[in-house]
């Protein structure tokens, strides 16, 4: 009997030892696990980070896309079409390869999830919470705690002991025995000053992130249910729904998503040709391709000076005049800010005004009535830069207007004309380049047009054969403008038509996808990298410095 109590406490004892290094090897993993993200939060370059991120969420949505039924059993998209879907939802670019009206309506729903966490807004968000992270972080280090310092440490009686005890750096029995000097006082005073700065800093990152959500949240959700009561009451609308089997919750989720993000698909084949007439639907639109696009930093802007001025909280004054020690790409200056409205608007005002001049009475706006052309031609050019959503085709349109959409695809979604220069943006950018690298690492990169020239040239050397039989489809210029359009993550596209064809084929059929669709794998493949060179292009705006024209 003895014999099996001692088994036991020797049984019980292994087991509390076990448990014991389970747990401390849990914690050992925890620990490694801690590590290892601040090393990749700190250390890693961030265009690395990002690079990781949008080819994860790639595969991921591959895989996911994949595993999901089509909307037919006749057609299933091979696999490479379905990466390329994917990677254009990713990036928000929306080039495409298979007509949209194969997905089924679930893979619509992933689709628009993958959209939106490509979203520039919404990749931004997570660079500010990284930033605050970062900030606690050093405040640790440190020995102090972010947002530590209350009203009873900064009292005048004595400062020093206060600030001491609350850093750790003291015991209260050796304060009493000690007695503050002139010099003690004023460092600490000074860092004092200093802890409440960095305090400020983190409360106006923590405020820009709960700012920057309730944007996505009140633009999302107001343009879905506007897009879903106009859809429900205009039956013309309503009619092209219910005949290609969408569901209108489904749609209005996944245009204002669309749109919001500058992505540009939308679950119709013919894109929103099929809503041209319905000038309602395109004014709502418009809105949100300006707010989530070339008019975000502005909107922001005014939005944090509203909240400003209602609450009465310095934080919100605090990121309108230190927008560099925000550290956020987005929250421009005053003057870059005022000077990016006038910009874009004047864009605007050109094409719509070369657009109408020239396309009036085009194949493109047939049957429509004077308003409802002036409606068509102000979507179109708005969405030349970088959301692509088209009620016309670009196929049929005057070469002049093709060039002015390939340059507004080319330029960056923040191009503005800075007539003084802006001490704080300059500073801020330049600082930015310096982390990105060495001096030998800028020498080395190309400019913008450099790198869409060699992939130009690859895309050429790959489509050749079918550039000699096809040669009015397969043409440089509709090469030139997919290309700039992958790389604006725009989404134009001039199309594939068999009547084009100088050698008709019988058994060809006209499709209302891409262009890139009738590539070989090896031209969609440089495709995919020029969606992800477009996407982090913002890493590249210096290259090419190191090359000298005299």
């Amino acid at each position: 009997m003895e014999s099996f109590h001692s088994l036991g406490k020797i049984i019980s004892h292994l087991c509390s030892c076990s448990c014991i290094k389970i747990a401390c090897f849990r914690r050992s993993v925890w620990g490694l696990m801690v590590l290892l993200f601040r090393f990749i939060l700190f250390h890693i370059n961030p265009f690395v980070v990002l690079l990781c991120y949008f080819v994860s969420v790639s595969f991921l949505g591959f895989l996911i896309l994949k595993l999901l039924n089509p909307r037919t059993d006749s057609f299933k998209p091979k696999d490479l079409d379905i990466f390329f879907t994917s990677v254009s939802a990713t990036t928000v670019s929306s080039m495409s390869t298979v007509e949209m009206e194969v997905f089924s309506n679930t893979q619509l729903v992933f689709i628009t999830i993958l959209m939106f966490v490509g979203g520039e807004v919404f990749v931004s968000m997570f660079g500010l919470l990284f930033t605050k992270y970062k900030l606690r972080n050093r405040a640790r280090i440190h020995g102090s705690r972010v947002g530590s310092v209350s009203s009873e440490s900064m009292s005048p009686t004595n400062p020093v002991d206060q600030l001491e005890i609350e850093l750790g750096m003291v015991t209260l029995s050796e304060t009493e025995s000690r007695k503050p000097s002139s010099v003690d006082l004023v460092s600490t005073v000074e860092s004092i000053m200093s802890t409440n700065e960095e305090e400020l800093r983190y409360n106006s990152i923590r405020y820009l992130v709960f700012v920057i959500m309730g944007y996505l949240l009140v633009v999302h959700i107001g343009g879905s249910a506007l897009v879903a009561l106009y859809v429900s009451l205009v039956t013309s609308a309503r009619d092209v729904l219910r005949n290609k089997g969408l569901q209108i919750p489904t749609f209005s989720i996944f245009i204002t998503v669309s749109t919001f993000a500058s992505c540009g698909f939308v679950p119709t084949n013919e894109n929103m040709i099929v809503f041209s007439k319905n000038s309602g639907l395109l004014l709502l639109l418009i809105p949100q391709v300006l707010l989530g696009n070339t008019l975000y930093p502005s909107c922001l802007r005014f939005l944090i000076w509203v909240l400003g001025k209602f609450t009465k909280r310095q934080e919100f004054n605090y990121m309108l005049m230190n927008t560099r020690e925000m550290k956020y790409f987005h929250l421009l200056p005053s003057l870059h800010s005022s000077l990016l409205v006038v910009t874009v608007f004047g864009f605007i005002v050109v094409q719509f005004i070369l657009f109408c001049s020239l396309e009036w009475n085009s194949q493109g706006l047939d049957g429509m009535d004077p308003f409802q052309k002036l409606v068509a031609a102000l979507f179109q050019t708005v969405n030349s830069r970088h959301t692509g959503e088209s009620v016309i085709d670009l196929s049929i349109l005057s070469p002049a207007i093709l060039v002015l959409f390939v340059v507004m695809m080319y330029l960056p979604p923040y191009t503005s004309f800075l007539p003084i220069k802006d001490v704080d943006w300059c500073s801020r950018r330049s600082e930015k380049k310096n982390k990105t690298g060495g001096r030998l690492a800028e020498n080395l990169k190309f400019s913008q047009l450099s790198y869409l020239v060699i992939f130009i040239i690859a895309i050429c050397i790959t489509e050749r054969e079918k550039m000699k039989e096809d040669p009015l489809n397969f043409s440089t210029v509709n090469i030139v403008i997919e290309v700039i359009s992958a790389y604006g993550n725009v989404g134009f596209t001039a199309g594939y038509s068999c009547k084009r064809q100088l050698n008709p084929q019988e058994f060809c059929k006209d499709t209302w996808y891409g262009f890139v669709g009738r590539w070989s794998n090896k031209g969609k493949v440089i495709l995919i990298l020029v969606m992800f060179f477009g996407r982090l292009k913002k890493f590249n705006m210096g290259g090419g410095k190191g090359w000298k024209l005299l």
